[in-house]
């Protein structure tokens, strides 16, 4: 199972290690599922790190050390995108179809809350404590 995380997702996995961002972090660190994120979305996490929480950046490094960087996608696809999410958002949702992600775990409610549950040119949207779910259950 391949999961694409949106730069909330690596943000909060890098300031809260009890929580379930890091817990999907661990699970690929044993190998029970593959985390792939793009140049947008890490950068975007890094930029937040830097503004809000400078103290994390070595634990946001430790968390990135587990992350496959796909790369961003085509103008032409992230134009697509753009139809279900808002066109900030548009370079994440492409970035995970193009990256053949089975899940985008992302906890913006605000721009993906509508998405989460549907599928979306192959890819599922859920915030991570259903991702987290999701992988448990593919390892029972």
């Amino acid at each position: 199972m391949i999961l694409f995380l949106n730069a909330n997702v690596l943000f909060t996995a890098s300031i809260s290690p009890e929580g379930v961002s890091r817990a999907l972090v661990g699970l690929s660190a044993m190998g029970s599922v593959l985390l792939a994120s793009s140049p947008f979305a890490i950068d975007e996490a890094r930029r937040n790190i830097a503004l809000k929480r400078t103290g994390h950046l070595s634990e946001m490094n430790e968390v990135l050390a587990n992350i496959d960087r796909v790369g961003d996608a085509h103008p032409r696809l992230m134009a697509w995108a753009g139809r279900f999410v808002a066109s900030k958002d548009a370079p994440i949702l492409a970035a995970a179809i193009g990256a053949r992600a089975d899940v985008l775990v992302t906890g913006d409610r605000r721009h993906f809350g509508e998405l989460f549950g549907r599928t979306v040119h192959g890819v599922q949207i859920e915030p991570p404590c259903v991702a987290l779910r999701l992988v448990l259950d593919s390892m029972s």
